[in-house]
């Protein structure tokens, strides 16, 4: 098949390019400008590196590899400052390059990296996964952990290009690849429903690596975040709602994460959130009780957790009171009035806060 070029316009408008075999289309995306690269990934694609570093090389193009832990280990302050020694070392530029490969975790802490290097440069992503194709390495968001919770540390930062070789989620282990569709069928909810139709037609075949409803189902989930940060790029506070959107389910899926250290799957967690939303917008009168019912039917046919255990409801609340949506002592929540209607809930009670929780505590 051939490749699918997806824009994300915006103030610099960069190409998503989907499809197979498409790795040695890096150095398109690098340009013509670059002496250097740093390629940054972790050790367990050392091989599929190597195969990047023979494709960049090829171009005449020095190229330094970085080697960073795996998962939410690689974002922290201790990493950061490590590469940043490293860039400095080898003399990187403002026309220099920096190229992350691998899951939303790299990608977030090479977004960083570019911003904050010279105060900003270049960056092209390699995602491997299903979460980090059609969500981490898409829209600019760029960010690290610290000790008081996930992504709190970041910046708004475009890459020069995302490329999305579809065949790398042929190795990609089953549970990873499950929880990426947490993020895919979050598009369905908020903005678009076929998302939703098409995984309910066939959640077997929608899981398939390789096969033609998960990449029409990819190519729908980045159509959904470029179209929302092309027009709110920088996640704007006011009274429209925005980029903001993207959040569905991120709120109570973060505390999880956090309360859990991030042992969790962030699809996993994310998607328990997405469940936790709909019963708290369904006790506010906002949703429908068969929408609720099609949350947990749809992420169970996938797979996906709709539950959360029982008794952690004060480290959670404290959690979801740290969450960078929150407005003061206000704690803000992306709902929906309906399938593909969200808006935002602001300050709901103590009270209902709670009650969604018992519906999702098992």
């Amino acid at each position: 098949m051939t490749e699918t070029v997806i824009p994300v316009r915006g103030d610099s408008t960069y190409a998503v390019i989907v499809g197979h075999k498409v790795l040695d289309r890096v150095t398109d995306l690098i340009g013509g400008s670059a002496s250097k690269v740093a390629l940054l990934h972790p050790p367990t694609l050392r091989d599929l590196a190597d195969r990047v570093m023979s494709s960049i090389a090829a171009a005449d193009i020095e190229v330094l590899a970085l080697e960073v832990p795996d998962g939410e280990a690689a974002k922290t302050s201790g990493v950061v400052d490590m590469i940043w020694n490293a860039l400095g070392e080898e003399g990187f530029t403002r026309t220099d390059v920096v190229v992350g490969l691998g899951g939303g975790a790299t990608t977030d802490l090479v977004g960083f990296i570019g911003a904050t290097w010279l105060r900003g440069v270049r960056t092209v992503l390699i995602p491997t996964t299903l979460l980090a194709m059609v969500d981490a390495a898409v829209g600019g968001k760029t960010g690290i952990n610290t000790s008081a919770g996930k992504n709190l540390v970041g910046a708004f930062h475009p890459p020069a290009g995302v490329l999305c070789d579809l065949d790398c989620l042929a190795t990609l282990p089953r549970a990873d690849l499950l929880a990426g569709m947490a993020e895919v069928v979050k598009g369905g909810f908020i903005v678009d429903p076929r998302i939703l139709d098409i995984v309910e037609s066939d959640p077997v075949g929608c899981t398939q690596p390789g096969g033609p409803r998960l990449r029409e189902l990819i190519e729908r989930k980045i159509q959904v975040k470029a179209d929302v940060v092309a027009g709110d790029l920088r996640e704007r506070i006011g009274p429209e709602l925005g980029r903001e959107v993207l959040n569905y389910g991120h709120t109570f899926g973060h505390a999880v994460e956090r309360i859990e250290n991030y042992r969790w799957r962030h699809g996993d967690a994310i998607s328990v959130g997405m469940v936790y939303v709909a019963e708290l917008a369904r006790i506010e009168g906002l949703l429908s009780d068969a929408d609720v019912a099609r949350h947990r039917s749809i992420l169970t046919s996938l797979e996906l957790p709709v539950s959360y255990a029982p008794g952690r409801w004060d480290d959670l609340l404290a959690a979801m009171r740290v969450d960078k949506k929150a407005r003061g002592d206000m704690l803000r929540f992306v709902v929906l009035d309906g399938i593909g209607k969200p808006r935002i809930l602001e300050g709901p009670s103590e009270e209902s806060l709670r009650a969604a929780y018992e519906e999702v505590s098992s």
